[in-house]
């Protein structure tokens, strides 16, 4: 028995069977399939859905639900209660201009909800911006880099030994951004071989986080730095993060916006240039390759770093926010943070001509290196409708991949299409 129990502890220290159970998914799916495999119509077609809420992959029987239709953000139809007999129903919908529609189905089983979407697009090719591109834009932002590097970056880093290995070697690094005192914050990675090496810019996402670095893209062939955008350490413990969004970091998007100088966002995009600029010095970089990519928020802050800085030799953006801020001025879907979704522009003129300056659309209107876009079409914090018709105004050479249920994440296989281009961008072999 003991000579039993040590091999069982045994097999378990070395990872042969497995410690513990995991949690995967839900044995209750709502799925909503729309009849076209690609998701797509032209319009003044009708899509037609077919739901189905399951239990174990089988119907289930009376089961209620709520569910809305109509063009993302504006559904026209809510129904609440309504019981599906033997599990199933189905839905037609259509749309007389370019665009998506959206059927979300909620089914209460249990006491608990679950939810499934499907989001049909209407000749998304043909969707255009609503934003207007400010006269002076060019002027303001050359004038506002031109002014912050006049202030030296004064680089710092510190090695992170228990994050390095014999291949790459992190270190958290600072340097000057916008003005004297105010430093952008990252992890750099850099490949332990002598030599020169393409380099490649993560920006991140909306939020308040630590960073771990990226030692996974490419970490023998690539320098890699992922920067923070709030100008704190990136390396405190999750608790100190969680406070400052809680506290004086809640909703930072909103900072400013009464003023294009004020903009929290100013000061983030300028870190983001003066991060090429850091690059650039570094003695390991190759002089020629530089690519910046980012998720949602960091999709955004990848275009307008390409917009302003023609170091940048590539664009890889997911799910990109902050485009397309008043098109719900005109009742169309807008882009994240949504700022005139609920107020209808009404009282914010001055939020509305600043947002103008910082809207993914006019940035990407400027990038001129070759760009690869994913999104899902499921999307419901970044609409597909802001997506498509920011992609739509790029006039580079230009990818899109769409991975349509996804909403705002990202499949195992988009992700890996995601890392294999940048690779490819670099000359690096997979």
């Amino acid at each position: 028995m003991k000579k039993t129990c040590f091999i069982l502890l045994l097999l378990m220290l070395l990872g042969v069977l497995p410690a513990v159970s995991q949690i995967r998914g839900n044995s209750i799916s709502v799925m909503v399939v729309p009849d076209h495999q690609d998701w797509n119509y032209v319009v003044g077609q009708t899509a037609t859905f077919k739901v189905s809420v399951r239990k174990s992959s089988t119907l289930i029987d009376n089961v209620t639900i709520d569910y809305e239709a109509g063009p993302e953000m504006y559904p026209d139809v809510k129904k609440q209660s309504v019981t599906l007999k033997d599990g199933t129903m189905t839905w037609k919908g259509k749309m007389t201009n370019p665009g998506f529609y959206r059927l979300t189905v909620t089914a209460h089983v249990g006491g608990k909800d679950y939810k499934g979407s499907c989001t049909a697009a209407f000749s998304p090719e043909k969707l255009k911006p609503t934003t207007i591109e400010p006269k002076d834009f060019d002027q303001f932002w050359t004038k506002t880099l031109e002014e912050a590097r006049w202030t030296s970056l004064n680089a710092q880093r510190e090695l992170l030994p228990e994050r390095s290995n014999e291949d790459v070697n992190v270190y958290q690094v600072s340097f000057q951004n916008i003005r004297w005192g105010s430093r952008t914050y990252g992890i750099l990675s850099v490949p332990t071989k002598p030599g020169k090496y393409p380099a490649l810019l993560r920006v991140p996402g909306a939020g308040v986080r630590p960073y771990t670095g990226d030692t996974y893209t490419a970490p023998t062939q690539a320098i890699v730095l992922e920067i923070g955008v709030h100008g704190i350490d990136v390396t405190q413990p999750q608790l100190f993060y969680d406070n400052l969004m809680n506290g004086a970091l809640n909703c930072y998007w909103n900072f400013g916006m009464d003023d294009r100088d004020q903009s929290y966002y100013k000061r983030v995009i300028v870190g983001c240039v003066r991060s090429v600029d850091y690059i650039a010095s570094l003695p390991e970089w190759d002089g020629a390759t530089i690519g910046v990519t980012g998720a949602s928020q960091g999709g955004f802050l990848s275009y307008a770093t390409a917009a302003l800085d023609k170091r940048i030799t590539f664009v890889a953006a997911v799910h990109p926010a902050l485009c397309d801020h008043t098109a719900s001025l005109q009742g169309v879907a807008c882009g994240w943070p949504h700022y005139f979704y609920w107020n209808k522009g009404k009282g914010v003129e001055k939020q509305v001509e600043t947002s103008r300056y910082y809207d993914g659309v006019n940035f990407v209107r400027r990038i001129t290196c070759p760009t690869w876009v994913s999104f899902g079409y499921n999307d419901d914090v970044v609409p597909p409708t802001t997506a498509y018709a920011t992609y739509n105004t790029l006039t580079c050479e230009k990818l899109l991949s769409v991975y349509q249920q996804t909403a705002h994440f990202w499949y195992q296989e988009q992700w890996d299409e995601w890392q294999s281009w940048m690779r490819k961008q670099m000359k690096i072999e997979n």
